[in-house]
Order: C-alpha cells, then structure tokens, then sequence
C-alpha cells in the first residue's frame, strides 16, 4: 500500500516538500492518476502505463481508443487529460503574450513545442506577431507530407495581412523526430521570407519541432 511508504517517498510529499521537478514521469503520472487498481498501488500502475506506451510522450498523445484500453484508464481520465493539456498550452501562450517572442526565445519554443510535438502527421504553422513581437495569433495552415510545393506563401501573405502583423515566426513538427532542417525546410524557409520581404514582414525565426528537442534556424545562422 502507498500509504504504508515512508512520507518523503510519496509523490504527493515528495511534490510539497522538494518541488515538481524532483518527481519521475512515474510519480508525477501517480499523482495525476490518484489512485490504483486492485492489486497495484498507483506508482505501480504508473509504472506499467509508461512501459506499456513506451514513454510518458506518447501516453500523453495517445487517443481516445489507446487511452481507455489500458487498464486503470478511462474516459473520465482521458477527458481530465485532455483538460490539462489544453491548460498548460493556454498557460504557456499567456506568457508569450506578456513577453517579446524574439527576446523570449525559450518561452516561444516551450509554447510551439507543446502545440506541435504530439502530431503524428507533419504540420506546418505560422505565429504571427505585432511590431513590439507580441503573439497576435498562431494557426496552423499546412498539413500532410510538407515539402517546398505543399506550402503555399500566398496564404501566408493573406493570413499575415489579415492579422496586421509585422513579423511572424515559422513552425513544424518533424514527427520522425528528427530534429535538424532537411533541404525543403530550408526552400520553404526561403520562399516565405522572399514572399514576406515584399510587404515589409520579417520572419524572425523557423523552429522545427521534434518531441522534446527544437530546432532555430536563427540561432544556426541560417536568416
């Protein structure tokens, strides 16, 4: 029984009193959790969740179906994850909001990182900013197989206008987790600031996202 562990090994403890940086996924997904199932204290159950989906990335992205088959889980839990999730993103763009995206660099991959990196199909997506480089909007346009003919910059001009932005940061997810910029990153990259240059709208950065890892072509030199 959990209850029967010492005090600074539960999660719950071991959260107030050294912080929820110090929790395993196991602990933290305990928490989330709250209790077990017959037979299997909540750590436990945690424990064989991360084994059975590999990873708490992947539990966290599973769907509906994937989630309610594992035993100890079911709608009301996927439904209370979702929740979170949702949360977290809404949290993480609340930020962004207050800061400058060029200056807050950690902040805008944090953000774009938890939009993009549970996409199990390529997306490409565009945050637009203002003059100061605070988020006025953040929409994905593309999706599919993204090479440099699937990405159309007209409808980053339209989109852009339609926003009044100044400048925009580039996004997509490399679902093959693969977190380094392949040829059409690059010609997809060009077309766009070449596009932009014609209405005076900079592209601050093009960050590509490969599960918990992010790629700045800005910060590799490469605009």
């Amino acid at each position: 029984m959990l209850k029967d562990w010492p005090e600074q090994e539960r999660p719950r403890e071991k959260l107030l009193n050294q912080g929820a940086n110090s929790l395993s996924d196991a602990e933290l997904l305990a928490i989330f959790l709250r209790t077990g199932v017959v037979g299997c204290n909540v750590v436990e159950l945690s424990r064989k969740l991360l084994k059975n989906f590999g990873s708490l990335a992947a539990l966290l992205a599973a769907d509906h179906h994937e989630f309610c088959q594992q035993h100890g889980l079911g709608t009301a839990k996927f439904v209370q994850l979702q929740a979170s999730l949702e949360m977290s993103k809404r949290f993480l763009v609340e930020q962004l909001k207050q800061s400058d995206a060029l200056t807050s660099s950690q902040a805008t991959k944090q953000y774009l990182q938890a939009e993009l990196r549970n996409e199990s199909r390529e997306v490409f997506a565009v945050l637009f900013l203002d003059n100061q480089h605070q988020v006025l909007n953040f929409e994905r346009l593309f999706y599919g197989t993204i090479d440099a003919a699937a990405v159309y910059p007209r409808v980053i001009v339209e989109k852009v206008l339609k926003h009044h932005a100044a400048a925009v940061i580039l996004a997509r997810n490399h679902p093959s987790g693969v977190c380094e910029a392949s040829i059409a990153d690059n010609q997809i990259t060009v077309r766009i600031k070449q596009a932009l240059q014609l209405i005076d709208v900079r592209v601050l950065d093009h960050l590509i996202v490969a599960g918990h890892q992010c790629y700045s072509f800005a910060e590799h030199g490469h605009l």
